[in-house]
């Protein structure tokens, strides 16, 4: 299978005249290669001036290869099932090999992805959904305020946020994010007519505050269990919250099944969205991710490889923001609970779904809560309930909120008060 290729030149125009890939170039000396079965494709840098051909540096090159079936799936508009990001394709083993230094390779990340992407032909416009560009002075739904939590014996300002009536339904954020990623739920009038909305950030995430009484900043920061279920379980009490709905999104998807395991009498039902029994892998491949030499917008760009490329473009560059803004060392702390501590497969059958709903929803480009993994989740627990959400990848509340709700309704229409 052949692939259409710019020649060196038309690429390194392309990528010149292109905003975002000289904003992730900026000060990158090196060079890109790309290796496209026998051919060779390359461009050249010198502090983030880019030009055809082999780079003369001795350091900072980035090279990718693969086969030509390989580059003709990356390289197709839109990008097949985890071939729509570099990252993605050699997470899942799916032909390309990467060949670069560590630091170097997350430093400039974003700037050869953005070079791939120009590779490819133009991608259709996805619209944004409907009022979400508004008039101005329009207020939005929720109403955020801060609550005074005991957290493990340590006072804690969780900031949230609120909107709607009815059945309350607690939102648990993804990892190293906060809960701005549930915004487009609150204006649903078909949701908050019926359910009362209640997104929080945890602790040292978002707006929440880190304690005064301890010095957090003197210790490393990892997040573990017993102090992850204990901030939805206070926040209930607080709240006074009669039998919640509990969903929550990665970090949050696996916390719902946690928390279906260990508290079932607490929540009416749960929603897992991107959840799993058990994530592969260790803090110590993403070290990258809370790196002196690394800036936010690594983590901006992975994030983007977790998303569907038919999701919304501002959506996505939205959803990667918030990850770029969040305190360094929160998202590789969060990891601690994601990929080392949290593992269901020994107790997945025994959730009662009697006792507390489990509802599991699973994106189709989602490369790390991989929807074979929700479908696995699923089988484990009797009484469940799963789908695949096509089109949509790991955040599909923030990515793609029109196509979320899509499968989000038929769950909580079967929830009255």
């Amino acid at each position: 299978m052949s692939v259409n290729l710019l020649s060196p030149a038309q690429w390194a125009r392309a990528c010149a005249a292109d905003g975002e890939f000289r904003q992730a170039a900026k000060y990158w000396t090196g060079g890109l290669k790309l290796c496209v079965g026998d051919v060779r494709l390359e461009i050249a840098l010198d502090n983030g001036r880019v030009t055809a051909g082999t780079s003369s540096a001795t350091e900072g090159i980035i090279t990718f290869s693969g086969d030509e079936n390989v580059w003709s799936a990356i390289l197709a508009q839109p990008p097949t099932r985890f071939n729509n990001d570099l990252m993605a394709n050699i997470a899942t083993d799916n032909g390309i090999v990467r060949s670069a230094e560590s630091v170097v390779a997350a430093q400039y990340y974003a700037a050869a992805m953005r070079a791939v992407e120009l590779l490819r032909p133009a991608p259709a416009a996805y619209p944004l959904r409907p009022g979400d560009v508004a008039q101005e002075g329009r207020f939005d739904s929720p109403v955020g305020r801060y609550i005074h939590l005991n957290l493990e014996g340590y006072d804690h300002r969780i900031y949230f946020e609120e909107a709607g009536q009815g059945i309350p339904v607690l939102l648990q954020h993804t990892a190293g994010c906060h809960s701005s990623q549930w915004r487009h739920l609150f204006e649903i009038p078909e949701i908050t007519q019926r359910f009362r909305l209640i997104a929080y950030d945890l602790p040292y995430h978002g707006k929440s505050i880190p304690p005064v009484e301890r010095p957090w900043w003197s210790q490393a920061y990892n997040l573990k269990g017993d102090f992850l279920r204990c901030v939805p379980l206070t926040l209930t009490h607080a709240l006074n919250l009669e039998s919640p709905i509990f969903m929550g999104c990665s970090v949050g998807g696996l916390l719902a099944l946690d928390l279906a395991h260990k508290h079932p009498e607490i929540f009416r039902a749960v929603i897992s969205v991107e959840g799993a029994l058990h994530i592969e892998g260790s803090q110590s491949q993403s070290k990258a991710l809370y790196h002196p030499q690394v800036n936010s917008e690594y983590k901006a760009r992975l994030m983007n490889g977790l998303m569907s490329p038919t999701s919304p473009e501002a959506y996505r560059k939205e959803t990667g923001f918030v990850y770029a803004s969040g305190w360094p060392p929160v998202f590789l702390g969060d990891l601690h609970y994601y990929l080392e501590e949290y593992d269901l497969r020994q107790h997945a059958s025994d959730i009662d779904t009697t006792q507390v709903g489990v509802h599991i929803l699973s994106g189709e480009y989602d490369y790390s809560g991989r929807s074979e993994l929700g479908r696995e989740a699923h089988s484990a627990i009797s009484g469940s309930t799963w789908s695949e959400m096509s089109g949509v990848g790991h955040f599909p509340m923030s990515e793609n909120p029109v196509a979320f709700i899509e499968y989000l309704m038929p769950i909580l229409n079967t929830y009255r008060t």
